[in-house]
C-alpha cells in the first residue's frame, strides 16, 4: 500500500488508514467513483469506507497516474486502463470516444479501479516438482478467472526460472517476458522495478503476439513468459514458440481446463501437443488457492495447493 499512496488524493488515503492494519494489508482493489463512497476490496469481500469523493479528486487522481501528461497517456487510454509504477493497474470508467466505431479513448474519466500488485517470493517453489523436469522446464499454462492470484504466481516464476534455484538443482536460464500490461515486472522507463534473476530481458508495453516473436528473433530466449492470453495470433506467436525449441510459461481467463477448451481463439494450443501443465486457480480459499495441477492430458498430478 505505501507505493499507491503518493497516487491517492489525501482524502482518500486518510480514508485508507482508517481500515484496521490487518485488513489494510489485505486490500486488493481500491474502487474510487466521483460523489460515492470510496470501496475496498479485502479478501474478496467490499468494505466501503465513510468518505464520498468528488470531482476533484478525480481530476487530481488522474493527473497523478498520468504523471501530470494525461494527453501523452493516449494509447492505455485507448485500453482502458493505466499501470503505474510497480506494477498496480488503475481500470477507468467513463465517457468513451469513437473513432470510425472503435475505442479512441475514454474522457471524462468518473471511475477508477486500483488493483494493487503483490510480489510473493518463493512462493512458485512448491511448483519445481511439477513444472522443471528432465532438466527443462514444462510449457505451462496457469488457469484462473479475474483477482485469482495469476500474475502474482507468473511473476514469481519468472523470478525462479530467471535466478534459478540451487537446493532444487535448477539452473538460471534466460527469461524473456512479454509484459503487455506492465504488470508483471512493474517497469519503470522500461527497467524492471520488481525482484528477477539477473537473466531475464523485458519488452514492456508490448502486445504478446508481437512481443513473442521480437523475442524469438532477437533475445534468444530459453523461456517466454506472458500474461492474459486470449486473441488468436496469441496462439499463433505460442506455436511459433513451442516450434522454435522455446518454453512457454503464461496465463489465460477461465475457471477450468475444459472451459477454456471450448473458446476457438485458442483452438490449436490447448493439449499436450504444446501445453505440458495446467495450474488451475481458484479464491474460495482466497487469492493464491491451486485447485489442481494437471499434466498435458488433463490428467490430476496435484490436489489443492495455497501458495500465498
Amino acid at each position: 500500500m505505501d507505493r499507491i499512496k503518493p497516487f491517492l488524493p489525501q482524502a482518500v488515503a486518510n480514508a485508507i488508514e482508517g481500515i484496521p492494519s490487518a485488513d489494510r494489508g489485505k486490500v486488493e482493489e481500491i474502487r474510487i467513483r466521483i460523489n460515492r463512497p470510496v470501496e475496498v476490496t479485502v479478501r474478496g469481500a467490499p468494505l466501503f469506507l465513510p468518505y464520498r469523493t468528488n470531482q476533484g479528486d478525480a481530476d487530481l487522481l488522474l493527473q497523478k497516474i498520468s504523471q501530470h501528461s494525461i494527453y501523452a497517456m493516449d494509447e492505455e487510454l485507448m485500453r482502458g486502463y493505466i499501470t503505474i509504477a510497480g506494477g498496480h493497474r488503475v481500470g477507468l470508467a467513463g465517457k468513451v470516444v469513437l473513432e470510425g466505431g472503435k475505442v479512441r479513448a475514454i474522457r471524462d474519466v468518473s471511475s477508477f479501479n486500483i488493483r494493487i500488485a503483490r510480489e510473493k517470493v518463493g512462493i512458485a517453489d512448491v511448483l519445481v516438482p511439477f513444472i522443471y523436469r528432465n532438466e527443462s522446464w514444462a510449457h505451462t499454462l496457469i488457469i484462473g478467472p479475474p483477482q485469482t492470484g495469476k500474475t502474482t504466481l507468473l511473476r514469481d516464476i519468472a523470478r525462479l526460472v530467471s535466478s534459478g534455484n540451487s537446493d532444487f538443482g535448477v539452473p538460471p536460464r534466460k527469461v524473456g517476458i512479454v509484459d503487455e500490461r506492465s504488470e508483471i515486472a512493474g517497469c519503470v522507463n522500461g527497467v524492471p522495478q520488481l525482484t528477477f534473476g539477473t537473466r531475464v530481458d523485458v519488452l514492456d508495453a508490448c502486445p504478446k503476439a508481437e512481443g513473442i516473436m521480437m523475442l524469438i528473433r532477437s533475445m534468444s530466449p530459453e523461456v517466454i513468459i506472458a500474461d492474459e492470453i486470449g486473441r488468436r495470433e496469441d496462439s499463433e506467436a505460442i506455436q511459433e514458440a513451442v516450434h522454435s525449441g522455446i518454453k512457454i510459461i503464461t496465463t489465460v481467463h477461465g475457471r477450468s481446463l475444459e472451459e477454456i477448451k471450448n473458446r476457438p481463439t485458442l483452438e490449436g494450443i490447448i493439449g499436450p501437443s504444446v501445453f505440458e501443465r495446467y495450474i488451475v486457480l481458484g479464491r474460495i480459499d482466497g487469492p493464491g488457492t491451486i485447485n489442481k495441477i494437471l499434466d498435458g492430458s488433463g490428467k490430476p498430478l496435484a490436489g489443492k495447493v495455497k501458495v500465498m
